[in-house]
């Protein structure tokens, strides 16, 4: 069920029992919202799962990307789509824009997951980070480099042990280099750890076995969150919600049920 017509914003989808816990994915960057396809036909068994397009990606790729701008989305798709409050997971870009959502609005957070953006991008990470978006940026202007971006996107996808609806689904939403370098300005220099840290609920660190720079990170960013826990997805690397989607999907329906037992009432 597309959710536009319950949220009136543009490139939300929602399904799921509507009474049911919400939970809000948050994609990461040049994918779309069609990324959460594994965990939308899955988890929206048991849950009202909502996933919505960044800005500059998908039905919102005329939109230039910028993360406050990101952030007031997000807490607008949290306001309209989930009643106010919400279970938060978040993939690389998107994990870090739910961190700094939890960090601003922690009381509109049940609990929060993210994967692959524990890697604090401060100090050298954080100038590593600013080179790679001036690279990407220039790189962007040029339709070849888009397409061959594209392209190889499409084969990395074609090879997941996915069903072939949401194989087309990823595939079919396209993928979006222009945002890439505009949002790694955004990040770079920015203490990602602290905000974590700032966040008093229950969270889960969970990436891929294989993401290697975001698993050097994991246990420095749980050291500051006494509410979280550190998980790995097996055979799996920087999206492990496509690598290993059953494996991911019990990882969150397990986190969420045991954050419910220690936190009735939500997160503090």
């Amino acid at each position: 069920m597309v959710g536009s017509s319950q949220t009136d914003l543009r490139g939300v989808t929602v399904t799921g029992d509507s009474d049911a816990t919400a939970v809000v994915f948050v994609h990461g960057v040049t994918l779309t919202r069609k990324m959460w396809l594994p965990q939308e036909s899955e988890l929206g068994e048991e849950f009202r799962v909502i996933s919505f397009d960044l800005p500059g990606h998908g039905e919102r790729a005329a939109e230039e990307f910028r993360f406050d701008e990101a952030l007031s989305l997000l807490d607008r798709v949290v306001e309209t789509a989930a009643d106010g409050n919400a279970v938060v997971v978040g993939l690389s870009l998107g994990g870090y824009l739910a961190t700094a959502y939890a960090a601003r609005h922690g009381e509109k957070v049940d609990a929060l997951v993210i994967s692959g953006s524990s890697a604090n991008p401060t100090g050298l990470l954080g100038t590593l980070t600013r080179v790679v978006s001036v690279v990407s940026r220039l790189a962007s202007k040029s339709k070849l480099v888009r397409r061959g971006y594209s392209s190889v996107w499409k084969r990395i996808i074609r090879k997941l042990d996915l069903h072939e609806d949401e194989k087309r689904g990823i595939i079919d939403a396209g993928f979006y280099f222009r945002p890439f370098g505009t949002a790694g300005k955004a990040l770079a220099g920015r203490d990602f750890r602290r905000e974590f840290g700032a966040y008093s609920g229950p969270a889960l660190i969970l990436n891929g076995e294989g993401d290697l720079l975001s698993r050097r990170g994991e246990d420095a960013h749980a050291a500051v969150a006494p509410n979280t826990r550190v998980e790995a997805v097996d055979a799996a690397g920087h999206t492990c919600n496509l690598h290993q989607p059953a494996a991911y999907n019990r990882a969150v329906e397990q986190f969420y049920r045991e954050a419910l037992s220690a936190f009735p009432s939500g997160a503090e």
